[in-house]
């Protein structure tokens, strides 16, 4: 709407500049007063707690405030980080581990449920990404295109992109074997049954590709650690325990340049490249985990919160409380090791119960959005 009302603005102001007419005239104070009183109103929304996120952490944080009368706010995202709505979790087409759903439910599904039980407790959700913020004092100011809030209260929970590999058959769309059968997480995907008995493949140098590879182990015949260069990054106890196991094989000096799939639709295999001879394989495997790392959205805080040197929000140990008193963080974007969809709910609730005491304790009882 703001957007249609500056469009029909410019319009009038050009015909203005040639055109000398007491209904024009008039129909541009219209506007610029229907255009003012927009822009006033974007400035003057408000709220003891407002929510930066989409994902688990962000919805439990949500309807904990809610039931708690603090009449939140959510700024769900608009494609923010390349990911709809929800976060990771819509990335992933089976979620098994998560309580509650004996039978299993696909990502999408999940946050769907996670959206419409804070809506039912009244949590005001918009659809809008958050540009900037200023945490210099409170309330907090957050910004995005279309509005303005100023917030007693504010929960980061804007989670980590998994990192991945850009090659042929590796992407989403049509052709590609993302969530079939190449995914981010082997600890929520690698049960599965498309994966059980199945050889696997991991691609990185890290703790966390150690890690992965060795979780796998359980599940598939053989498991693959396919890294660029010959020697890995982890630590030597985690290399210890990739070297030790029977199940994993490692391909050093080696990228994967292509993903093909079976006659199921799914992943078959990847042709593999040794970077030093030039040579390619083709590797029958029914599973891929990119362990490649994680990037943090924290970008738009501009350096106002401490970080580590990965750009993940530092907390205190035991709180979701960050640099900033009144100020709290969530999820995937203060954790690096956990990433799970339970854990970052946990959190979540933390975080709303400590805006809920901090209020308190600042005489702010009730959320106050107009």
């Amino acid at each position: 709407m703001y957007y249609r009302k500056a469009h029909t603005l410019c319009t009038l102001l050009s015909k203005a500049r040639v055109v000398s007419d007491r209904k024009l005239t008039h129909s541009l104070a219209s506007h610029l007063k229907s255009l003012a009183t927009m822009v006033e109103s974007k400035k003057n929304l408000k709220t003891a707690f407002c929510i930066i996120g989409s994902g688990p952490a962000a919805h439990t944080a949500a309807i904990y405030a809610s039931r708690a009368e603090l009449s939140p706010i959510l700024f769900e995202g608009w494609m923010a980080n390349g990911i709809a709505a929800g976060g990771q979790l819509t990335t992933t087409s089976d979620v098994e581990n998560f309580p509650g759903f004996p039978d299993g439910i696909s990502g999408y599904e999940l946050t769907d449920k996670f959206r419409q039980q804070s809506l039912r407790f009244g949590t005001q959700i918009f659809t809008e990404t958050v540009e900037r913020v200023d945490l210099s004092r409170r309330p907090f100011k957050v910004f995005t295109e279309e509005r303005e809030v100023e917030a007693e209260t504010l929960l980061i929970a804007t989670g980590a992109v998994a990192k991945r590999l850009n090659f042929k058959g590796a992407a989403e769309d049509e052709g590609g074997f993302w969530n079939k059968g190449i995914s981010a997480c082997a600890v929520c995907d690698g049960a599965a049954p498309i994966f059980r008995n199945k050889p696997l493949a991991v691609i990185g140098g890290g703790d966390s590709a150690m890690e992965e590879a060795t979780f796998l182990t359980k599940f598939g015949s053989i498991v693959y650690v396919i890294h660029r260069r010959d020697t890995f990054r982890a630590s030597k106890i985690m290399q210890k325990r990739v070297f030790d196991n029977p199940k994993i094989k490692v391909l050093w000096n080696s990228i994967i340049i292509e993903a093909v799939g079976n006659d199921k639709g799914l992943l078959g295999g990847i042709k593999v490249k040794n970077v030093l001879t030039g040579e390619t394989n083709l590797l029958d495997v029914s599973g891929l985990f990119f362990a490649i790392g994680h990037e943090p959205a924290t970008m738009f805080l501009d350096g106002q919160l401490a970080t580590d040197s990965e750009g993940y929000i530092i907390t205190k140990p035991g709180t979701t409380q960050t640099s900033v008193e009144g100020v709290f963080a969530a999820g995937d974007v203060q954790d690096k090791k956990w990433r799970q969809a339970i854990t970052s709910a946990g959190t979540g609730c933390m975080a709303a119960l400590e805006a809920e005491h901090f209020l308190q304790e600042h005489g702010v009882q009730e959320g106050k959005s107009d």
